[in-house]
């Protein structure tokens, strides 16, 4: 940015010394005052990638508005900031760089921090904690103890995702079309041991209490609901011809009993144990699992994938006419750990089964047509919603005409009446499996005891910490795999219950368990328990959540069956169940993307010879990205081009760089630049502002102001090298504002006074009821009100004193450091993070006039001001008798004249 700060407003060296007096006053310190109300405001915390972005500053300077705002309110106020530390991005940096992952997360804990800390947050620092510190993940490795003792922890066998290249188990979200995120492997399927949480216990229970977090986004609560899944359908049997010993009867759950009269096959999953049991005596049967097993284990995965079957050659009967007999595919499409397993296919009505029918050649009959009676065409099934009206002409009632939803209940009284199934609730959701097979993650506090089992460790052994080194030489994280299981010292050990040799689980835990319960730590970071009870009743719930949208599932629904879990075993009080009262989900922080096309030499390939040689002449285009700060921007016919700046010799002047770009650009193809329209900012595409720079340059208050002010808090906003340097000459406007009337004499009062009063008296009305409803923008706006009327106002110096004070106070949340700046200037007592909020006096607040805009044929031409109790008659004449309507009529008489009370006069003529 080519603006530099005004040589009398000097944010950097200001906001500096206001910083030092904060800290120097502990003002940010969160205590405990049972004589005061709390009130725990919470970001969610980042991860430690080494930098900080102008998203990160948007997220926190929102928290820390409604840190300072409740500050002022006087509540006790806590504000915390901790790490999200374990993860696959510290051990891929050791695999790819060398080193060791505690060591390049601490470097990058520093290094953001260091970013962060010249924001001017509010934040207790003396509360932070990384998740990958030993203090912390030693207190999670308690709670796992308990929650084992509890019944929400266990052990069993579980088809994962299996990525054969890093040997590891990855979450659903971890495979991106088929493949491993990391390794870009086919992703497998595979059978493994694997520690589970028990949340479907939850399932009732949480989806009960979305309608009680009223001060959440629906959005996000109705993501949660879908997430959880509730459904209503009927479990039932088919009873099977022809099949292996032990496998009379195949179990069906479905939510459409009212297509049975249309099932055209039965389906299992390729884990399914009566598959599995087929695998085994058959090798087509094997091969055919194995290369299903290849799909992954998500539902987009199987959506994705060509429909495949494999006829195993078994029959069942349908459980209303014994001579209708089904075949029973193994398909790819179905998974064993959603209802039994098993489906049934009724291709007339699910576009799925029809495609599955039409490859195999199976029949696919009509169990109910629209009341027009057309009949669906074979290659597109009839699925109308469940609230639509259809025809049954194959239902349990003979020809009727009902919508799914009735037709659904009526088959299952009818199948219970006869004995066939029983209607039952499930749920989408399944148990969480938090099992890595990963050295950087929290390690599972159990043992593996040949006499004895699975023993957890005992409590007075924790934590268990990760090694750090392999007896003395460095691990190496460059060979697939799980150090631990590689690591016969750590992993070796004595079985706590008996005493004999044993040996540690080496699978850690998955990152999300770490932010589950980070919340609850916060109330009490440095306690040897993992909370402290006193504390947690006081600080618990959160009272603000700030965080992005990207974790309106997993995150939120994770850490709510935490904080059940922790109530359950003593951590939490009871009142903690929903630890966050109110989640806020901001929008993102946007920039312009930079793209050229750059010739690179084709892959080298294997041998010599004359094409070996001509192949290294090759090349192919590839996108290059470009760092913002690479590039200038001018504009050439209306439109915005963008070129390099390394082509432009040492411009001295903005100007004098456009030009030199002007004529680059229309001589040198290679100075091309592509401007991609703006989009979240990315390190991949290097659309990113660096912070640290934007401090640098203008200070910390015009970061802060500039993404407060631009847009909904809720909404996108675009970072603008001219909306910072605006934001700036505001700030300097309003510092040498300050600096003027600083300089007044007291003056004699006049009605200007009382007239500014009136307006500092609706700018704290206004900003405060802006702030308590998250709409910063709208406080913004009218602090650049105020400043205005401050800027004009013909008040004595005593009148303006006072206003300017209280202008500092209501910049303060956002501005803060400027804030103190102008509080000491105007003789403010103490520090303005401390001064109590100033209340609107309600009787400032009635206007004795208001001043409406006329409007004439839709543009504004002019203005009056009428008594606030005006009757609209009055308005009328007042509006008639206006100058700017009495030549627009020219003597005739308006069309229409509409008066909107308070707000605007309408004239047509």
């Amino acid at each position: 940015m080519s603006s530099q700060p005004d040589a009398r407003y000097q944010p950097q060296t200001l906001e500096a010394r206001w910083q030092y007096a904060w800290n120097d006053a502990e003002v940010f310190k969160a205590r405990r005052d049972p004589a005061r109300p709390k009130y725990y405001v919470l970001e969610m915390f980042p991860y430690p990638s080494g930098r900080i972005h102008m998203g990160h500053v948007r997220n926190y300077t929102m928290g820390d508005v409604v840190a300072r705002y409740k500050s002022a309110q006087g509540f006790s106020v806590l504000h915390p900031m901790g790490w999200d530390a374990f993860g696959m991005p510290a051990e891929n940096a050791a695999m790819e760089q060398g080193g060791h992952p505690n060591d390049w997360t601490e470097a990058n804990i520093e290094v953001m921090k260091g970013q962060m800390k010249p924001l001017g947050l509010s934040i207790d620092w003396s509360r932070e904690i990384a998740t990958c510190r030993p203090d912390y993940y030693g207190q999670q490795q308690a709670m796992f103890i308990d929650m084992l003792h509890e019944g929400l922890v266990y052990r069993k066998n579980a088809v994962v995702n299996w990525d054969p290249v890093d040997m590891t188990v990855l979450a659903n979200e971890q495979v991106i079309d088929g493949k491993g995120w990391r390794s870009g492997a086919e992703v497998e399927r595979r059978e493994l041991t694997q520690w589970f949480f028990k949340i479907s216990d939850y399932s009732e229970e949480l989806l009960a209490a979305l309608d009680g977090l009223e001060n959440w986004p629906e959005k996000v609560r109705l993501m949660q609901r879908n997430w959880i899944g509730q459904s209503r359908g009927l479990q039932f049997a088919f009873s099977t011809v022809d099949a292996p010993e032990g496998f009379d009867r195949i179990e069906v759950y479905t939510t459409r009993p009212d297509t049975l009269m249309g099932a055209s096959f039965v389906g299992v999953s390729p884990d399914h144990p009566l598959a599995r049991h087929l695998e085994r005596h058959d090798v087509d049967v094997a091969a055919f699992n194995a290369e299903c097993r290849k799909i992954g284990t998500t539902e987009e995965a199987l959506e994705k994938a060509e429909k495949r079957g494999f006829d195993t050659g078994i029959r069942v009967r349908h459980p209303f006419d014994n001579d209708w007999e089904l075949p029973v595919y193994i398909a790819n499409f179905i998974l064993m750990d959603y209802g039994t397993g098993a489906i049934f296919g009724c291709p007339a009505h699910d576009q799925r089964d029809l495609d599955f029918a039409n490859k195999y050649g199976l029949p696919h009959p009509d169990v109910f047509v629209a009341l027009d009676n057309d009949v669906p065409v074979d290659t597109l099934a009839f699925v109308p919603p469940k609230t639509d009206k259809v025809r049954y002409v194959r239902g349990f009632a003979g020809d009727e005409v009902q919508t799914g939803e009735e037709a659904v209940e009526a088959a299952i009284a009818f199948c219970e009446s006869q004995g066939v199934g029983h209607g039952v609730t499930k749920y989408r959701l399944r148990d969480w499996g938090l099992s890595r097979q990963r050295y950087w993650g929290c390690p599972i506090p159990v043992v593996h005891c040949d006499a004895c089992g699975v023993v957890p460790e005992r409590k007075e052994n924790l934590p268990i910490a990760l090694p750090y080194d392999e007896d003395g030489r460095p691990i190496d994280f460059s060979i697939p795999g799980n150090p631990l299981d590689r690591h016969p010292s750590w992993r070796n050990c004595t079985c706590p219950s008996c005493g004999k040799p044993a040996k540690r689980e080496t699978d850690t835990m998955d990152t999300f368990v770490d932010s589950s319960w980070y919340y609850a730590r916060f109330t009490s970071p440095q306690a040897d328990t993992p909370t402290n009870a006193e504390d947690a009743a006081y600080w618990m719930n959160v009272d603000q959540y700030i965080g992005g949208i990207e974790h309106a599932i997993l995150h939120l629904l994770y850490s709510r069956f935490f904080a059940r879990a922790m109530v359950k075993t003593g951590h939490l009080p009871e009142t903690a169940s929903e630890p966050f009262n109110a989640l806020f989900t901001q929008g993102m922080v946007t920039h312009e993307i930079y793209q050229r096309d750059v010739a690179k030499p084709k892959p080298p390939v294997s041998g010599s010879g004359p094409d070996a040689d001509a192949r290294l002449k090759e090349t192919v285009t590839r996108i290059e990205y470009l760092l913002p700060e690479d590039v200038i921007k001018f504009s050439m016919d209306g439109k915005d081009y963008a070129v390099l700046k390394s082509h432009i010799p040492n411009p001295s002047t903005d100007e004098e760089a456009k030009e030199l770009a002007r004529a680059i650009y229309l001589v040198d193809d290679s100075a091309r630049v592509r401007i991609i329209p703006s989009a979240k900012m990315s390190k991949s595409k290097k659309n990113v502002v660096d912070p640290v720079n934007i401090i640098e340059a203008f200070g910390a208050d015009t970061a802060r102001w500039f993404v407060m002010s631009d847009s909904p808090p809720e909404r996108d906003v675009e970072w603008t090298s001219a909306g910072a340097e605006a934001a700036f000459k505001h700030l300097n406007r309003v510092w040498v504002l300050s600096d003027r009337i600083a300089a007044m004499s007291a003056g004699t009062p006049s009605d200007a006074d009382t007239d500014l009063m009136r307006t500092m008296h609706r700018a704290i009305a206004d900003v405060t009821k802006s702030i308590e409803n998250f709409t910063f923008n709208k406080a913004i706006a009218e602090l650049y009100a105020f400043t205005n009327t401050l800027s004009k106002s013909q008040a004595s110096g005593a009148a303006l004193k006072t206003a300017m004070r209280t202008l500092a106070q209501l910049m303060a949340p956002m501005v803060p450091h400027l804030a103190e700046e102008i509080w000491a200037q105007q003789g403010g007592v103490g520090l303005v993070a401390q001064a109590q909020w100033p209340q609107a006096d309600p009787a400032m607040l009635v206007r004795d006039t208001v001043i409406l805009p006329i409007q004439i044929n839709g543009k504004r031409r002019s203005e009056i001001a009428v008594s606030a109790d005006a009757s609209k008659e009055e308005v009328e004449k007042l509006a008639l008798a206006d100058d700017a309507v009495i030549k627009a009529l020219a003597g005739g008489a308006p069309k229409k004249l509409i008066v909107v009370p308070g707000r605007i006069v309408n004239v047509v003529v």
